[in-house]
Order: C-alpha cells, then sequence, then structure tokens
C-alpha cells in the first residue's frame, strides 16, 4: 500500500511539474521567447511553443501512466538539456547562484531515470509502452 501512494504522489509530482511550467509559457509565450532567446537558441518563439506542448506532453504520461518510463527517460533528457543550457558553466561566473540551479536539475534528472526504470506502478496508470525490438542482446 505504502508503495501504490509513493508512486502515486511521486507521479503526481512530476505532472504536476511540468503542467505548471507548460502553464508559465502559455501564460508569458513572449517571455519565454526572450529567455529562449537570451542564450542564442534559434527561433525563440517556435521552441517556447514546442516545450510547452511537449511538457504537457509530459505531464499527461506521468498523470495517466501511459508511456510513462519512455516519458522519464525524455524528461530526463530535457531537463539536462535546460540545465546546461540555461544554467551552465559559461553562466557561473556572473551569478554564482546559477551553479546550485544547475546542479538541482540532476536531483530532478536523477528521480526521472529512477521512475523510468521502475515504472507508473500498477493502479491508476495506463500502462501502454512502445515495445522495443532486442537488439540482439539478451538475458539467458
Amino acid at each position: 500500500m505504502i508503495k501504490t501512494v509513493a508512486i502515486l504522489i511521486a507521479r503526481l509530482i512530476f505532472g504536476g511539474a511540468f503542467l505548471m511550467a507548460a502553464s508559465f509559457k502559455f501564460s508569458g509565450m513572449e517571455d519565454t521567447a526572450q529567455y529562449i532567446a537570451a542564450i542564442g537558441f534559434p527561433f525563440p518563439l517556435f521552441f517556447a511553443w514546442v516545450a510547452a506542448f511537449f511538457e504537457i506532453a509530459l505531464a499527461l504520461a506521468f498523470l495517466s501512466g501511459a508511456f510513462f518510463s519512455e516519458a522519464a527517460v525524455l524528461a530526463a533528457a530535457y531537463v539536462l538539456f535546460l540545465g546546461l543550457a540555461f544554467h551552465g558553466p559559461s553562466r557561473w561566473e556572473a551569478n554564482p547562484m546559477e551553479f546550485g540551479f544547475f546542479v538541482d536539475h540532476f536531483t530532478y534528472i536523477a528521480g526521472l531515470l529512477f521512475a523510468a526504470v521502475h515504472g507508473s506502478g500498477e493502479k491508476l496508470a495506463l500502462t501502454w509502452h512502445i515495445r522495443w525490438r532486442s537488439s540482439g542482446l539478451a538475458r539467458t
């Protein structure tokens, strides 16, 4: 029972975090685009919209349990990109607090990778997954 509760709370936290991030983007798309442009990324408004819809998709996957492990891996890669792009080493000298923001991303990545391995749980979860073909390596 406690395992089920913990998994459901974790799914709510992951889903809620990405829903909140998307809602901030939707409510201030121009501000998001300016923030993206500030790091020199091309087509900032386009990528602001892509990020917002991507975060909605991640939230839906976490909250529903559908494609949960796949979403967790994609989210970990996304959070790594965000950490490097917006809080990476090039920004530490100008603002030492950026290092702390950078490190915080790795805590979130660790949770996402743990979730990817252990899955969405059995309760209140659509257990849809992508069936990957074996690469030829198999346990016997």
